[in-house]
């Protein structure tokens, strides 16, 4: 395609191309939390401020706060000894990781996003009640890993996939439960819990999904317009689940083409040949400035049709924690 869009521009007129551009997108509640707790914490303390595991899945976020002063590490252990701060991801972590930072007398803010918080809290209650525990997800997530150490081993059993609900031998089989990982494919989750409810009538779901009401948008506005697509880009990073499930939605709603890309240098121009529609959005994760990047870097190439595609508001807003409120920007 790049010989066609160059000749074209060599007489003065770009090819036209439409842009729909997918809203509700980019970050999420939890996501906006977690960065300004990183970010306040540097203002309260000053540098290092240590942050255990990726506070988000972008590469473009972690940069830009290393820029600013924090230290991201995998394991507790990594962090000097001193009085330095240290944040848990948004992703959650195990009761085991706080205990250690309590044994350490560690200064530690907690980023898990409440939603995230809210099935940690779940899988609590479910285990007092006597319910043998499910819980659908990705293995080696951090969030499914955070929920999954929120009881002892053994305790949780994780459900990747149709196959393995299928094959489940449950210990309990009147007293079943499912909890899920909040970034899940919508129609993917509610395929194994169908397959679960038909094989275990009996089976306790939560009253309110867990799946996360951003993951949920974002996946809709895709169903929608995929269809008027010769392809969808998804901005977000290859560790991001709700960024790569966007793909995989859009491709199930009948566009062939999706590419997941963290930034405007990563597009293969040579992918987008004899297109003429293109949805855009971002994972929950991926900032507002490297979408509107990309729109840019089309327009140099073609003559762009920029066009809202907007499914629902959003208007979701979490609290920082109480020692942080008083920060000034």
């Amino acid at each position: 395609m790049s010989c066609i869009v160059a000749s074209k521009k060599e007489e003065g007129h770009p090819p036209p191309m439409i842009l729909y551009l997918c809203s509700p997108r980019g970050f999420c509640a939890g996501v906006e939390r977690a960065v300004q707790i990183v970010e306040k914490a540097l203002l309260k303390h000053g540098p290092p401020v240590y942050v255990r595991h990726e506070i988000v899945h972008n590469r473009h976020v972690i940069e830009t706060l290393l820029e600013k002063g924090a230290i991201f590490v995998e394991e507790l252990d990594e962090v000097p000894e001193g009085d330095f701060p240290v944040i848990f991801s948004a992703h959650g972590v195990s009761k085991s990781v706080q205990t250690d930072a309590v044994n350490r007398n560690m200064t530690y803010l907690d980023a898990t996003c409440p939603l995230v918080s809210k099935v940690h809290i779940e899988a609590n209650v479910l285990h007092k009640q006597g319910y043998e525990i499910l819980l659908i997800g990705h293995a080696g997530h951090p969030e499914v890993i955070g929920t999954m150490g929120q009881l002892p081993p053994g305790q949780v059993t994780l459900i990747q996939n149709l196959h393995e609900a299928k094959h489940f031998t449950p210990q309990q089989p009147d007293r079943l439960s499912i909890i899920t990982q909040t970034t899940l494919s919508i129609d993917d989750t509610d395929e194994i819990i169908n397959l679960l409810k038909g094989r275990f009538p009996s089976i306790k779901l939560q009253q309110k999904e867990d799946i996360c009401y951003a993951t949920t948008n974002r996946q809709n506005v895709v169903k929608k317009v995929a269809p008027l697509c010769d392809a969808v880009i998804v901005v977000g990073a290859p560790n991001s689940s709700n960024s790569q499930r966007l793909c995989q939605v859009a491709e199930k709603a009948g566009c062939k083409n999706a590419f997941l890309i963290q930034h405007k240098h990563d597009i293969d121009w040579s992918s987008f040949c004899a297109m003429n529609s293109i949805g855009l959005t971002a994972g929950a994760s991926a900032p507002e400035n490297l979408v509107q990047e990309i729109i840019e870097a089309f327009r140099k190439r073609y003559e762009v049709d920029v066009i809202p595609f907007t499914t629902v508001e959003e208007n979701v807003f979490f609290k920082l924690p109480r020692e942080l409120r008083d920060v000034a920007e």
